[in-house]
């Protein structure tokens, strides 16, 4: 049980064994995700059935379980979603649900779920005015982005209103780009990040300016002993461990070193002793990032290749042109061996089934045709230690124990507010968005980004007629500028505003004569979601460019709101707020498959854009149809050096979103 006023350690668990091994441990609460609507839809998850009974065993040791329902909900998807959060609160009872999209807020209420609902991270609440927002809507705590400094977390914790508490990331896997703000997997085939479904093209080799690297791939985030500066801020009430598609092994060692951490900040043996567990944990390379802002540490290390596990050998030639594993550390029976590199075609998983010494040969075998690179790494990335199966088997014994229960199957159908007369075609318009418009050159109805950095360039003198467009991310130390030029296109005679993360509403107090919209990096793609923000004070939404053609219309026919969609324009494979110091901004990077796209910077934030457009134009009659009004043409400009390739490419209008 979590010692009072200390945060709590907050464990993955991706299946039954991890669950156990957070449990012994010592973690105060275990998260997880089920089959459906997860953001870790590879990892194993767990049936509700299951569930239960695991809860119920947390439960009696004051062990919190938390579940995952973060992905983003289609419109076809609010009563399979209602249906699922009905179960839990009937079968399971868990302590919280983390979700990102805001239609949960309604779901829950409309389901009975009682407990507490956790704002994840892929929401994007990345500055200080958004939290109370989130309060607003019914959020008990929200999850922080991990690219904040110790100071920034100090800042958030100053705003957090009563009542509402923080998380943040201690340990774990860091993705390239801002959570939630992330399209390349996505935009490359619809197997998108904010389903769970991302197949990581951020860590394959790219070429750039001649030379080939891993320029967007990450080391994992540890904090290891600098976490002590987070007990000083009595508002992060959680440390939260990354990690539901790892084994037991790092589950159980990355609890242990962190709660011997918390529980010890003083203790140097006691230090020494969670830097080893830590360095046993089978992850990757670890880095503290930008949480010391004197000195932050790029995550990107592109010269090398780094696989996530222990090294634990080298792979050999034996006789016979077969091949053997020279270990380096000593192997149990039962280690799970990586072979090579993940994007290695001919790479292998061995499951030891003997025990090596130190120095020690294993013997190995490939599939006739693959072609092995002797001297190659080899990764210890799964263990069975005795002392830890012990402990998990006497935890078994207990859970076998418990009586099953036939769960319920309630029935739930989401009740959706009342939607909009749909529009006629004459009062459709079509917005073109700049960074840094020219005006004597552009006619028509424009929108322009806000840019502390190029303020001196906004147009001002047309502030009535503009759409102005906010960031996808605004960093804590930005709030003061971005509000500040807020107010000033407002005094200026400024209306009409596209706010590119829902809960920056927050930075307009006074909206009664404003039109305020939420823009289409607020990830919205559902007729409840936009039912939330009508309450915040928004009068229109332009969809997830993610969606589908018949999506599209579904939400069209649905939306409470007036609604708008992108139709054109260079559309971001993510936002990130760096990029590896070997980069260099407006020149192309090039996958092996031919993909390219370029870097460029925006006030705090990188964004990273392919090389061709997105083009719905053509589909613009079927929208309106559909009661679609706004339509957005993105006019990113395109470097001189980069190329621009001439590709037919409606997002996933056809292929739709998984």
């Amino acid at each position: 049980m979590m010692q009072a006023g200390k945060p709590e350690i907050l464990a993955p668990a991706g299946d039954a064994q991890s669950f156990l091994a957070a449990l012994s441990a010592g973690a105060d609460a275990i998260y997880v995700g089920l089959k459906h609507f997860s953001a870790r839809m590879l990892a194993k998850n767990f049936s509700t059935s299951d569930l239960a009974a695991l809860a119920e065993l947390a439960r009696g040791r004051g062990v919190k379980t938390y579940v995952a329902l973060n992905t983003l909900i289609k419109p076809d998807e609010l009563d399979r979603v209602g249906r699922l959060m009905a179960r839990l609160a009937k079968n399971v009872g868990p302590d919280a649900i983390i979700m990102q999209d805001p239609a949960v807020f309604e779901l829950a209420r409309q389901a009975g779920f009682e407990g507490e609902l956790h704002v994840s991270t892929l929401a994007n609440v990345s500055h200080q005015s958004q939290l109370a927002v989130m309060q607003k809507l019914g959020a008990h705590r929200v999850v922080l982005p991990r690219e904040l400094s110790v100071d920034e977390i100090r800042e958030m914790a100053a705003a957090c209103p009563e009542g509402l508490s923080l998380e943040t990331f201690v340990h774990g896997a860091l993705c390239h780009n801002v959570s939630g703000r992330c399209y390349w997997s996505s935009f490359l085939g619809g197997k998108s990040g904010l389903r769970g479904r991302c197949v990581q093209p951020c860590r394959r080799v790219y070429e750039h300016k001649g030379k080939p690297g891993r320029f967007f791939s990450c080391l994992d985030l540890s904090l290891d002993v600098l976490c002590k500066a987070l007990l000083t801020i009595p508002e992060v009430s959680a440390w939260k461990i990354e990690g539901r598609k790892k084994g037991p092994h790092y589950v159980y060692y990355t609890v242990s070193a962190y709660k011997t951490l918390r529980d010890n900040p003083e203790d140097s043996k006691a230090k020494k002793a969670a830097v080893e567990y830590l360095e046993q944990a089978l992850g990757r390379p670890g880095v503290n990032y930008n949480f010391l802002p004197q000195r932050p540490k790029n995550p990107v290390d592109h010269r090398n290749r780094t696989g996530s596990g222990l090294v634990a050998g080298k792979l050999g030639r034996a006789g016979g042109g077969g091949h053997h594993i020279s270990a380096r550390v000593d192997l149990i029976p039962g280690d799970l061996l990586r072979v090579g590199y993940e994007d290695d075609e001919w790479h292998k998983i061995v499951r030891v089934s003997r025990a090596v010494p130190k120095g020690g040969r294993l013997s190995v075998k490939f599939e006739r045709g693959g072609r092995p690179e002797s001297g190659a790494q080899v990764f210890l990335i799964d263990r069975r230690e005795p002392d830890m199966v012990k402990r998990i088997g006497v935890l078994e014994k207990e859970l076998e124990a418990i009586p099953r229960k036939e769960g319920s199957r309630p029935e739930f159908k989401a009740r959706l507010p009342k939607s909009l007369p749909r529009r006629r075609r004459s009062e459709s318009r079509i917005v073109d968005v700049w960074r840094h418009p020219h005006l004597r050159d552009v006619r028509g109805t424009i929108g322009v980004w806000i840019s502390t950095n190029r303020a001196h360039n906004l147009p001002m003198n047309r502030a009535r007629s503009v759409w102005w467009w906010t960031p996808p991310v605004i960093w804590p130390d930005e709030e003061s500028e971005f509000q500040r030029l807020v107010d000033l296109i407002i005094k200026r005679g400024g209306v009409n505003f596209i706010l590119n993360a829902p809960w920056q509403i927050g930075m307009f107090p006074k909206r009664k004569k404003l039109n305020l919209w939420a823009g289409p990096f607020c990830n919205i793609s559902n007729a409840l979601a936009m039912s939330a923000l009508k309450r915040l004070g928004f009068n229109g939404v332009v969809a997830s460019p993610e969606l589908s053609g018949g999506d599209m219309a579904a939400l069209g026919r649905q939306s409470p709101l007036s609604v708008g969609a992108v139709i054109k324009g260079f559309w971001p494979l993510g936002v990130s707020r760096m990029v590896s110091p070997e980069v260099k901004t407006c020149t192309p990077l090039v996958s092996p498959k031919g993909e390219a796209c370029w870097a460029v910077r925006y006030d705090q934030n990188y964004y990273i854009y392919p090389n061709w457009r997105v083009d719905l134009f053509n589909m613009r009659g079927d929208m309106v149809r559909a009661g679609y009004e706004l339509f957005v043409s993105l006019r990113e400009p395109l470097p001189k050096t980069v190329p621009e390739k001439d590709r037919d490419c409606v997002f996933n209008w056809k292929v739709g979103l998984l």
